[in-house]
């Protein structure tokens, strides 16, 4: 079956979209423009396979993001009518989690292990460096965590460190150490993961890799499961990601059903991997590959458009395209001087409220786009000045609030006794009295025996209760439940003392959550953990702790309250097949990683999607993939836009390809426009800590784009009468729009 042109007109397909959506077999490259209706193609391409009679469980497609793959499949089904139970629409992590848990004994690991985020990950390479003797207090643990992801996905090697990235001991501690000495503590790490039967978001792909690479057999099976694999945003991919397509795929057979879709004109990730040279491996590695390019933007005007490709075709990195759209014209792209950020920030938040009521927009309609994260807090003081509600992107995740930390390590020590990193942050919460003496003892226990946190206690506990301190160092290194003989025996002795408090809380809670086998998961877990906040009492905690503000106990509690909504919420969807706590966790760990995961607020509205109602105010970076009617881009100054630490980061060598990527970064930028772009730059702008002033000049990606498409707005103020001309237009409108 082939959809025909009347058909491709039905779902409002193009004739190189149509080509796309047609062409199923062997190595297609999809370069899709910005707005060219790239997910109608990739969703009616699925529906077409599915039409065909290729298995669900014969397809494979990956994306970034959960929200994506959701929004993917969902529109399959709407498509096709039908329950897509075997068909695998994921991210790239939640893809490698699916392998590992089938697959993982194979490597010597337990298959519960758990997922470390980016701060248990820092705790962990912290104690590492303390094993090491290697932690001081200036240590930056954010570089080095930096540093053992780029050596553990191959983007580094030891030895070359110091040559490559110009990493050297003074980055990180006061300490002169040599790289053989980081690699120690890396080692460390690595180790200690294993110990804890643990992974970081980069096992989540080296571990699969390491898989196919050491057990053909496993690899041969996912390459006869999935026979059709599709890859979304493909210049967002890393090196590790296409090592583990190019697995799957197994190009040397000459057999190979592959298609990627992606534009290496919107590739701006490369500081956390993304390489848009795989573009260039892919057509290496698939010489035979098809080629189809989707030019039409069904987004922006001609104007936005024309300036968008006079930009980036600066650029010299890049497969050549130009975009083009139906939609004749439009409106001129405002640029606007202003003396400081202040000013820059007023003219913003004025303008939105004209073109609000002068084109009877919403507030949603307007994202505003920052460079670096510094330049909210003028922007968002306008707003709050002028009553004009907003939503920042890139605030404290949900997950990261200190109080939802504690409940998730609580749940994550009971899924796995052996975390100590997460059993560390919470011995102590609610106080306990447990020591750093008690700790310390522990941690010497626990490296003799070479076994968990958790372990070590244990045999503390016993041994104090039978005054035998040969039975802390047994051969025995594996930690044993009590038996029912020996439970209440005890609990009976479970008094008085605060580690005696603590492992009878994780062992009853383990009964409770889990039972006495790890495939027990009788009652809802909403409900259990209620009632484990309620044992733990964490009220009364929360309470001590903001002794003199109540306010903010009650605020925190109902952010616990909320957690436990939202759990309830998960448990009710009917197509979650597996609502016990280890998918649950697996599940938050890639929803805290993952940047597109949704998340809703109280009243159930998305704090990923566009709120209804608040004006967009995110980084360029997060606004990837959104469009507005109307769009602000701030800060368009040479050191911003393109970013000096992107440029000074990168070596002489590199430093075209760091100016590109910012050409991309504004590419994309303009390109979220659909009706109307202002751009606005400063003459002078404060630095981030406020006490100097620094003369700004425009960005020279200005001067890319073509005058005939500028209107320049100089910073004005308006006379009394035009203000009581705007005041009586706008309350004639009102009249108008009520009558």
């Amino acid at each position: 079956m082939t959809i025909n042109h009347p058909e491709s007109q039905r779902l409002g397909l193009n004739e190189q979209q149509l080509k796309a959506v047609n062409c199923i077999e062997g190595a297609i490259l999809i370069i899709a423009g910005a707005g060219s209706g790239k997910t109608r193609v990739i969703t009616c391409r699925m529906a077409h396979m599915l039409q065909k009679g290729i298995p669900q469980s014969a397809i494979l497609a990956l994306t970034f993001t959960n929200k994506a793959a959701r929004e993917m499949e969902s529109r399959v089904k709407d498509l096709t009518g039908k329950k897509l139970f075997n068909l695998t629409v994921s991210t790239f992590h939640a893809f490698g989690v699916k392998i590992l848990r089938e697959e993982i004994e194979s490597l010597g690991y337990r298959k519960n292990f758990s997922i470390y985020d980016s701060t248990d990950k820092i705790e962990l390479i912290k104690e590492s460096l303390r094993e090491t003797k290697l932690y001081g207090e200036k240590t930056d643990l954010r570089k080095l965590e930096a540093l053992f992801s780029n050596v553990k996905t191959g983007r580094l090697n030891w030895g070359r460190v110091n040559a490559s990235i110009n990493y050297n001991a003074a980055n990180f501690s006061d300490v002169n150490v040599a790289d053989n000495l980081w690699e120690k503590a890396y080692n460390e790490y690595q180790n200690s993961l294993f110990v804890y039967n643990a992974l970081d978001f980069d096992d989540l792909l080296i571990l699969p890799i390491k898989l196919f690479e050491t057990f053909p057999e496993i690899l041969e099976k996912y390459r006869k499961r999935y026979r059709y694999i599709m890859v979304d945003e493909f210049q967002d991919t890393s090196l590790t990601q296409y090592r583990l397509l190019r697995l799957l795929a197994n190009p040397e057979s000459g057999k190979s059903n592959i298609c990627v879709v992606g534009d290496d004109d919107q590739s701006i990730y490369s500081w956390r991997g993304a390489n848009y040279g795989n573009f260039l491996l892919f057509e290496k590695d698939f010489p035979n590959l098809l080629e189809i390019k989707l030019e039409e933007n069904y987004r922006s005007t001609t104007t936005i458009l024309e300036a968008a490709n006079n930009l980036i075709s600066h650029n010299t990195s890049r497969k050549g395209k130009t975009l083009w759209s139906g939609n004749e014209g439009g409106k001129p792209i405002a640029i606007s001087l202003q003396t400081h950020e202040r000013g820059e920030a007023a003219f913003i938040a004025e303008t939105i409220k004209k073109v609000r009521y002068n084109e009877q927009l919403s507030y949603d309609d307007f994202g505003v786009l920052v460079r670096t994260n510094g330049q909210f807090d003028c922007i968002e003081e306008a707003f709050l000045a002028d009553n004009i509600p907003y939503r920042v992107s890139g605030g404290l995740s949900f997950f990261d609030r200190k109080e939802i930390r504690d409940i998730l390590s609580y749940l994550r020590v009971i899924a796995n006794h052996n975390d100590d990193v997460n059993l560390l942050r919470i011995i102590n919460i609610p106080r306990r009295g447990i020591g750093k003496a008690a700790i310390k003892s522990a941690s010497e226990i626990a490296k003799k025996n070479k076994t968990s946190l958790y372990d070590a206690f244990f045999r503390m506990n016993l041994s104090r209760q039978s005054e035998k301190t040969e039975e802390l160092f047994q051969p025995e290194t594996t930690y044993r439940w009590l038996e029912k003989s020996e439970e209440k025996n005890f609990r009976e002795k479970a008094k008085g003392s605060g580690i005696e408090e603590f492992l009878e809380i994780i062992q009853s809670s383990r009964e409770d959550f889990l039972g006495r086998g790890e495939q027990h998961n009788e009652g809802k877990l909403s409900k259990k953990l209620k009632n484990f906040i309620d044992k733990v009492d964490y009220w009364s905690y929360l309470v001590s702790e903001h002794a003199k503000d109540d306010k903010k106990a009650r605020w925190k509690y109902a952010n616990i309250e909320y957690l436990i909504k939202m759990i309830e919420n998960w448990e009710n969807d009917p197509d979650n097949f597996d609502r016990g706590l280890f998918a649950y966790l697996n599940r938050i760990s890639l929803l805290t990683r993952t940047d597109g995961e949704e998340e809703t607020d109280r009243n159930g509205t998305s704090l990923n999607r566009r709120y209804t109602g608040k004006v967009n105010l995110m980084t360029i970076h997060a606004a990837k993939g959104l469009e507005f009617p109307v769009v602000f881009i701030a800060g368009a100054e040479d050191g911003i836009i393109p970013h000096e630490r992107s440029i000074a980061e990168n070596d002489s060598l590199e430093n075209n390809n760091a100016l590109e990527e910012e050409r991309r970064l504004f590419y994309v930028a303009i390109t979220r426009a659909k009706d109307k772009l202002y751009i606005t730059y400063c003459l002078e702008r404060q630095n981030r800590r406020g006490d100097t002033i620094a003369e700004r000049s425009p960005s020279p990606f200005l001067t890319e784009i073509p005058s005939h498409l500028i209107e320049y707005q100089e910073e004005t103020e308006e006379t009394p009468e035009e203000k009581q001309e705007d005041a009586e237009a706008f309350f004639a409108r009102m009249k108008e729009r009520f009558k």
